[in-house]
C-alpha cells in the first residue's frame, strides 16, 4: 500500500507545485504513518488492560484463599461432617429403643452445633462459604432423620414430622431455582455447583434459628421423657412444643421460599 501511495505522490509531484506537492507528500505519509502504527498501539493498550485486570483478578482471588472464603478443611466444616457421620447412628438406636444411647449422641450433636458456630464467628480464617451451605444440611440432615425414626417409635407425630420433611423439601427445590436462576450463562452442571461462579450465601432468618430451636426441642424433650419418664407435666410441655415447631417450621418456610435467607455474594 505505501509503494502504491509513492506512485502517487510521485504523479502528483510531476504535476502540481513542488511547494504543494511537499505538503501532499508528507501528508500522506503522515496518515499511512498513523494508520500503521493504530493497530499496534491499541494493541498495546488491550495488552496493558489485560495484565492490569489479570493482576486485579489474582489479587482478589488470592485475598479470598487468604480469608478462607473457599477452604473446605476448616474446623467448623469437620465438626458438621462429624455430625453428618454420627446422625444415622443416632436413628438407629432409636429404632432400636435405646433411647438413653440416643440422647446423648444427640446432646453431643447439639453441641458440636453451636460449637462449630462459636468458631467460625470468633476465629479469624474459620468462616467459609462451604460452612454457610455445609451447615445448615448437616442440621437439617439431623433433624430428618431423627424426626422419621421416632415417628415410627410413635415418639412425635407423623403429622409434625410431614410438615417439617415437606419445608425441607420445598426449600431445596427453591434453592437450586434460585442458583439456576441467578447462574449466568453457560448453564453446565460443573458451573451450577462451583461455588465461585455467581455465589449465593445461605444466611438464615430469624424466624428460621428459632424454628430450629423447637425442632431440636421437640426431638430433646420426647427423648428425655422415654428416658427419664418424669410425668404427665412434661407430656404437655412436649405437645405445646409440637404446636410451636409445626407454626415455626411453616412461617420459616415461607420466608425461605421468599428469597430472605438467600443472598448474592
Amino acid at each position: 500500500m505505501f509503494r502504491i501511495g509513492n506512485r502517487s505522490l510521485r504523479f502528483v509531484m510531476a504535476k502540481y507545485k513542488p511547494d504543494l506537492c511537499g505538503t501532499l507528500a508528507l501528508g500522506s505519509i503522515a496518515c499511512f504513518s498513523r494508520y500503521e502504527q493504530k493497530p499496534d498501539t491499541r494493541l498495546r493498550r488491550t495488552s496493558s488492560q489485560l495484565v492490569r485486570d489479570f493482576e486485579c483478578f489474582s489479587i482478589k482471588r488470592l485475598s479470598h484463599m487468604e480469608s478462607g472464603r473457599y477452604k473446605f478443611w476448616t474446623i467448623p466444616n469437620a465438626l458438621c461432617v462429624g455430625r453428618i457421620i454420627v446422625t444415622p447412628i443416632i436413628g438407629y438406636f432409636v429404632i432400636q429403643h435405646d433411647f438413653s444411647v440416643a440422647f446423648g449422641l444427640f446432646a453431643l450433636a447439639g453441641m458440636t452445633d453451636m460449637l462449630d458456630g462459636l468458631i467460625a464467628r470468633n476465629i479469624p480464617g474459620q468462616k467459609s462459604l462451604f460452612g454457610s451451605v455445609l451447615d445448615p444440611i448437616s442440621d437439617k440432615l439431623l433433624v430428618s432423620v431423627m424426626f422419621i425414626t421416632m415417628s415410627y417409635v410413635a415418639l412425635i407425630p407423623w403429622q409434625l414430622t410431614a410438615v417439617v420433611l415437606l419445608r425441607d423439601l420445598c426449600l431445596i427445590v427453591g434453592g437450586f431455582y434460585k442458583r439456576y436462576k441467578n447462574l449466568e450463562p453457560p448453564y453446565t452442571f460443573k458451573r451450577f455447583f462451583n461455588p465461585e461462579v455467581s455465589s449465593m450465601q445461605v444466611v438464615p432468618t430469624r424466624m428460621s434459628k428459632v424454628n430450629t430451636v423447637f425442632q431440636l426441642s421437640v426431638i430433646a424433650s420426647s427423648l428425655a421423657i422415654s428416658v427419664f419418664n418424669p410425668g404427665e407435666i412434661w407430656t404437655s410441655v412436649s405437645s405445646g412444643l409440637c404446636w410451636a415447631t409445626a407454626f415455626t417450621t411453616i412461617y420459616s418456610g415461607l420466608q425461605y421460599m421468599g428469597g430472605e435467607a438467600l443472598r448474592k455474594i
